[in-house]
């Protein structure tokens, strides 16, 4: 079969593609594909091999001979699904390849708010270490994690690597029910919502869990409380959330996925990010370890593989 990457930049330039080019007969690779190159590049392919490329229905109908479509990511939103299938192309996607890069820089984000690493970075940079009157700077109180409640939104494969490493430092796990879901037994985030020490996400974007840390939740959590976001942009509503770490309604925000990615238009996070708030954002690089972005590539390939 013949494919073509298009997007293949999107993984790094250290990545090894020759197990996708020992499944097919021929494989083209491009860099980065624009809307305007796209139809072109597809035409003749039998397998497609994307990340971020958008494939729309009037694409897909430009590609006669296309079979397969293999997303270099979990998420197929990129992708006209029913125009897909009606036109017979296989969708296959990947998951679990991150796992252990986004659950350490899950961590790294939680440790980072519970030290107040931003503020007191900040102070350092400032100059206010310098000339203090003490040995240290003692102007933001250290969370320790022993003892303190970590709620987790989504108990997958992610959130129980989360969890596993949250409880090497002490910490109570408690998981809540799926968003939108009216048969798990388990609490819901608004039960949990108000013991909770740290939430931490790793849930879908859907329409149940779109806005689903707002101003109405705030409102109900701990002053102290740490937010930390690595799943999808959209969970928690930026806006509300930089109100409410600006009005100590919560202790610290950590984000490492935006609603607008790249945030070409601006973001109230971004807009934050020169005041001294207890506040980490990250370019969505929490799976950017060598080894998730390779196993990327192997789970791709044994997607080729099983469907030839």
């Amino acid at each position: 079969m013949k494919g073509v990457i298009l997007d293949a930049a999107s993984l790094g330039t250290d990545v090894d593609f020759s197990s996708l080019e020992q499944q097919l007969t021929e494989l083209v690779t491009w860099p980065a594909t624009t809307p305007d190159d796209a139809a072109a590049r597809i035409a003749d392919a039998e397998v497609v091999i994307t990340n971020k490329v958008q494939l729309t229905r009037e694409l897909l109908q430009q590609a006669p001979k296309l079979r397969l479509i293999c997303v270099l990511a979990t998420g197929t939103n990129n992708i006209d699904l029913d125009a897909a299938d009606e036109l017979g192309i296989a969708v296959r996607n990947v998951a679990a390849y991150g796992t252990a890069s986004v659950a350490q820089h899950t961590l790294m984000m939680m440790l980072g708010l519970a030290t107040h690493q931003p503020q007191y970075q900040s102070a350092v940079a400032a100059g206010e270490w310098q000339t203090a009157k003490m040995f240290c700077l003692m102007d933001y109180p250290v969370m320790q994690l022993q003892g303190k409640t970590l709620v987790i939104v989504g108990h997958g494969e992610l959130g129980q690597a989360v969890a596993r490493l949250a409880e090497a430092f002490g910490m109570q796990i408690e998981v809540a029910a799926r968003p939108g879901s009216s048969d798990d037994p388990r609490p819901t985030l608004d039960d949990l919502l108000p013991q909770a020490d740290v939430i931490s996400f790793h849930c879908p974007l859907t329409d149940a869990t779109r806005d689903l840390l707002n101003k109405q939740r705030f409102a109900r959590c701990k002053p102290s409380l740490l937010v930390l976001n690595a799943a999808r942009g959209g969970i928690v509503n930026e806006k509300d959330a930089i109100d409410a770490l600006r009005n100590g309604q919560i202790g610290g925000l950590a984000v490492d996925v935006l609603s607008e990615e790249p945030p070409r238009h601006g973001n109230p996070l971004l807009d934050a990010m020169n005041e001294r708030l207890n506040l980490i954002v990250t370019p969505h690089s929490a799976w950017l370890a060598p080894e998730a972005r390779q196993r990327i590539v192997e789970l791709t390939a044994t997607n080729i593989a099983e469907f030839n």
